[in-house]
């Protein structure tokens, strides 16, 4: 009696089963898991409150000490879809941390690019390569990567600002390298270096070259940014940002850093947005006033200090329905993807670029 030929599911089994023995995979079942028509991304829209952030920094200052091995005394945003990997987005790392009276957050160096957003505090510090960067309230500083730096905080209140890394992104490219050396604290070598040498506007020292990919300001100072927030009054601004600028490296003229940028906006008294969308990241973080933002289509009500995220390719507009100005600040990773050629964005050409509100955050 002759054996019956296999059928043709029994072969697909038995040549899948040869294929995934192999380590390879066939594209036909994947592709539309691999190639959407647009992005699908597990970053969530989320808001954390100032409030609570607040009080366990606090909380953190007086428990957990400053020594090698713990470098740092941060909280991180942990966005809720990404299955707790610790990053604010998928490419983004965005945090709080504290330094408390007379401490010194050790040296070290990293290849993840960071930048710094005061938030509270005054008389404190950060060494980047032997220059002393000095931090108030609604400072940006710098720390590119692979640059050497410690902070420290010479007040008698603690000084609090928001971290922003491309951490995440360096660690999907396996390209995180970590280094301390013996001392605690950098030499000073000078202070406020590359304040002095390129805040002038318009001007550059011509005996200076800054080191590729660096921007050659590493502090950028709060009046000058608020003075240029001021200065546009009840002019027309963007429909979608309203008063809106980025941080530019002076030498170059591009964003701070190669692989984020930085913006400062302020959203005036009754002004609502437009609604559009862009395939970069952000992380927000409200430096003053209260409002609210719609992002696909769930609204979050924000106030001073709260921190929010807007994921790729997500509809959000903001919205300032108190009567002081509301002032936002954001890093992005649209750097990234205009270097990979990625970068878009789409206006919201529905009901007059307004989304209808279907849910709330928090309720």
């Amino acid at each position: 009696m002759t054996e019956a030929a296999p059928t043709l599911d029994q072969e697909l089994t038995a040549f899948y089963r040869d294929v995934e023995a192999q380590n390879l995979a066939p594209l036909w079942p994947s592709t539309a898991q691999l190639l959407p028509a647009e992005p699908k991304t597990k970053v969530k829209p989320f808001l954390w409150q100032w409030s609570e952030l607040r009080r366990l920094m606090y909380q953190a200052g007086e428990l957990i000490p400053l020594e090698r091995g713990g470098e740092r005394r941060v909280l991180a945003l942990v966005n809720p879809g990404l299955g707790g990997k610790l990053a604010a987005t998928q490419t983004l790392w965005g945090a709080v941390q504290i330094v408390m009276p007379g401490e010194i957050a050790p040296c070290h160096r990293h290849t993840a690019s960071a930048i710094r957003f005061i938030i509270e505090g005054e008389r404190s510090y950060t060494t980047i390569n032997g220059d002393k960067c000095l931090m108030s309230r609604g400072d940006l500083v710098l720390t590119p990567n692979w640059t050497w730096h410690d902070h420290g905080c010479e007040s008698d209140q603690p000084i609090i600002w928001m971290d922003g890394l491309d951490l995440p992104l360096a660690g999907d490219l396996d390209a995180v390298f970590f280094e301390f050396p013996r001392e605690m604290r950098q030499a000073t070598a000078s202070i406020n270096a590359s304040e002095t040498k390129f805040a002038g506007p318009h001007l550059q020292p011509t005996w200076e070259k800054p080191a590729a990919g660096q921007s050659s300001l590493l502090n950028f100072k709060w009046e000058p940014t608020y003075q240029a927030l001021k200065r546009i009054g009840e002019a027309p601004a963007s429909p979608f940002d309203d008063v809106c600028f980025e941080y530019l490296n002076p030498s170059t003229g591009g964003p701070v850093l190669p692989t984020m940028s930085c913006y400062i906006q302020l959203i005036r008294p009754s002004v609502h947005t437009q609604a559009h969308r862009q395939v970069n990241s952000a992380v927000y973080h409200v430096f003053d006033g209260r409002g609210f933002s719609v992002i696909n289509g769930q609204r979050f009500d924000w106030q001073r200090g709260d921190f929010f995220v807007v994921p790729p390719w997500a509809w959000y507009e903001h919205a300032n329905d108190a009567m002081d100005p509301a002032i936002l600040f954001s890093v992005q990773d649209t750097p990234v993807m205009h270097a990979l050629g990625l970068y878009r964005e789409q206006p919201y050409e529905q009901n007059h670029g307004r989304q209808h509100v279907t849910a709330t955050f928090g309720r």
